[in-house]
């Protein structure tokens, strides 16, 4: 896993470009443009992941006239004001912390996460329902009641999870639910 690192584009003849977000036990989380979050063993990364196909890219920019960093700098002007991308600090007294999920039953193993791996995933989940939150948004088969109906549900899941709100470092970060009135 020594050529796969947190950051690095990847390429997948399925998924399409992607981005290593995340390396744990052997375990490769790449997040795809197209195709969301998917996971690969170290054997599957191996075999199935390569370096993006920069020619047929800059081949494309360079027919449409395009600047590729320019473009890339407006996609993550795009992303950050989104607010798909970006820094989410967690508080100083997290870092370096663990969670520990220890079983009620008896003679059984406990098990520990790192709150920074912990933290990710609660970040991951809160970017796919951002995403969810955007393909209703911009449905064209569903009415605009059915729209509501979905969006509450996304805002109760908001809601359930601002429990989690004590790991971030930013108020502007945070879950909120539904607002009593």
């Amino acid at each position: 896993m020594e050529e796969f690192y947190t950051g690095r584009v990847v390429y997948h003849k399925i998924f399409g470009t992607g981005k290593v977000v995340h390396i744990e036990n052997e375990r490769l989380v790449v997040n795809f443009i197209k195709a969301g979050v998917k996971y690969f063993t170290e054997t599957e990364a191996e075999t199935e992941l390569s370096d993006p196909p920069d020619q047929q890219r800059e081949q494309c920019t360079e027919e449409q006239g395009m600047d590729i960093n320019a473009l890339k700098d407006a996609i993550r002007e795009v992303l950050l004001e989104e607010g798909l991308i970006g820094v989410t600090a967690i508080v100083d007294k997290w870092i370096g912390g663990e969670l520990v999920l220890k079983p009620g039953k008896e003679g059984m193993q406990e098990k520990s996460v790192p709150i920074e791996t912990f933290f990710h995933k609660i970040i991951m989940v809160r970017n796919q329902l951002r995403v969810l939150e955007q393909n209703i948004n911009a449905s064209e088969k569903l009415t605009d009641s059915e729209k509501v109906n979905l969006q509450q549900y996304i805002s109760r899941c908001y809601g359930s999870l601002t429990t989690f709100n004590v790991f971030f470092g930013d108020k502007k970060d945070m879950f909120v639910g539904t607002k009593k009135e």
